[in-house]
């Protein structure tokens, strides 16, 4: 999300390089060039006029500190309207009224909803430690109900079936009643979608948000619509009390304007992005690490987060006590790093939020994809446990077979025991006094030029 405006807005940096003061006129050129990064990357027209006006106001004559260029002072001044423009601050769900807390999704059909009551039920469940139902009021379409009861099935929550004969909101109620007797601390209503906005189904939510008084009314967008999830966000909030909003599939916009318009369009907070079709994927928002990441900055501290939630402590710490005592870091061990990394969303999700990778060549970040970790996994599963743990024994014969096992080539074997080999050797830095520093000396030759070094 954002890649586009990362890009552009990086280069608007550093045209600034070297100028002493930012006056009126080079920040006249500059948002300029703000100005078409934003609107290429779909925010609306208004929303862009109003954020430049607030940009300039506070951006010229600003004097430049002595640590400072007029590339990061006016991207400082950037950076702090973006945060103001997505809303400040994270808002969480209000889950301390009279269980079960009702939470009622709304939005169009194929934005996502069914998926994001599974995802947040289970966020849920496994971070708030909360007891949680679900019930579909989609009497329209019968898949869309055996859809939530397979995937509240998966997350371990209570189902509340549905009657396709029944009305919608006689379903939430008797879900309700039923969430009530199971002590759920809070019950999740999907509503019915359609392809584009229709009175009838702005008159059935209502009726369903008038039966069972929710505390949170979600409107779900998907992120991909661009400026038509704008209309879509401002027909919703005049229909229904929003609380909030959740933008999903911000996995696969590159643009993400949408982001940076509904909450402005709803006057409603970003409280959830889902970033992927697993039921893990879904991450609050928060604008000020947002911001950093649009500015290609990064987002360590969602970083860190998600390493704590995602990452298999016990065998990070089996792999760690291998190194300190000596022992090596076999292809296994390799294996199950993949494995981590793919349960945190694959290389190309951590990678945004590391900084300065937009400075990145774009080769580079082309070479860095999910495809390629699957097929350096299957590679390693075609391995017998011995030759994952002698790697020094697959010549010849073996490479064959492992290569024909995993519908691979022998190049691509040959090329994963090279990279291992040249990873065991920065593993064995790492274990010396003073390692990882030696290491990421040697490593700076092959960093760009303004990524981060400590």
């Amino acid at each position: 999300m954002f890649q586009n405006l990362t890009e552009k807005l990086g280069t608007v940096v550093r045209n600034l390089s070297g100028r002493a003061r930012l006056t009126e006129e080079n920040i006249e050129d500059t948002l300029r060039e703000v100005r078409m990064a934003l609107l290429d990357a779909d925010v609306g027209m208004d929303v862009v006029k109003e954020f430049l006006v607030a940009v300039k106001s506070r951006a010229v004559g600003q004097e430049v500190l002595r640590d400072l260029t007029p590339g990061q002072a006016l991207i400082g001044v950037v950076r702090d309207e973006l945060v103001a423009l997505m809303g400040a601050e994270n808002s969480g769900l209000a889950l301390q009224a009279q269980p079960p807390v009702v939470v009622l999704m709304a939005g169009l059909q194929g934005s996502g909803k069914t998926t994001s009551v599974a995802k947040l039920a289970r966020r849920l469940k496994e971070q708030e430690r909360k007891r949680v139902g679900v019930v579909s009021c989609d009497v329209y379409r019968p898949a869309a109900i055996e859809q939530l009861r397979v995937l509240a099935e998966d997350v371990g929550v209570n189902f509340y079936p549905s009657e396709s004969d029944s009305r919608p909101e006689d379903i939430a109620q008797k879900a309700l009643a039923a969430a009530r007797t199971a002590f759920d601390d809070v019950l999740i209503v999907d509503t019915a979608g359609r392809l584009t906005i229709d009175e009838e189904m702005m008159a059935e939510v209502q009726r369903i948000h008038a039966a069972v008084q929710p505390t949170e009314t979600l409107f779900v967008v998907d992120s991909m619509m661009g400026q038509d999830a704008v209309q879509t966000a401002r027909a919703f909030g005049e229909t229904l009390p929003l609380t909030g909003v959740i933008l999903t599939k911000s996995d696969g916009d590159a643009r993400g304007g949408a982001a940076l318009s509904v909450r402005r369009v709803t006057g409603k907070p970003i409280k959830f992005l889902g970033t992927g079709e697993k039921t893990e994927a879904l991450e609050p928002f928060y604008p000020d690490r947002m911001a950093s990441r649009i500015l290609g900055m990064g987002d360590v501290l969602s970083l860190i987060e998600e390493v704590e939630q995602k990452v298999d402590q016990e065998k990070a710490l089996k792999v760690a006590e291998k190194l300190k005592k000596g022992k090596g870091f076999d292809l296994q061990d390799f294996r199950d790093q993949l494995e981590q990394m793919r349960n945190m969303g694959g290389m190309s999700a951590l990678l945004g939020k590391l900084p300065g990778m937009s400075a990145l060549p774009e080769a580079a970040r082309e070479r860095v994809n999910d495809k390629e970790l699957g097929r350096l996994a299957a590679i390693i599963d075609s391995m017998t446990p011995h030759e994952r743990q002698f790697p020094a024994v697959i010549k010849g014969s073996r490479k064959q077979r492992i290569a024909a096992g995993s519908g691979t080539q022998i190049q691509d074997v040959n090329k994963l025991l090279k990279q291992f080999t040249q990873m065991q050797k920065m593993m064995k830095k790492v274990t010396r006094k003073g390692g990882l520093k030696n290491l990421m000396r040697g490593m700076s030759g092959q960093i760009p030029p303004g990524f981060p070094m400590q």
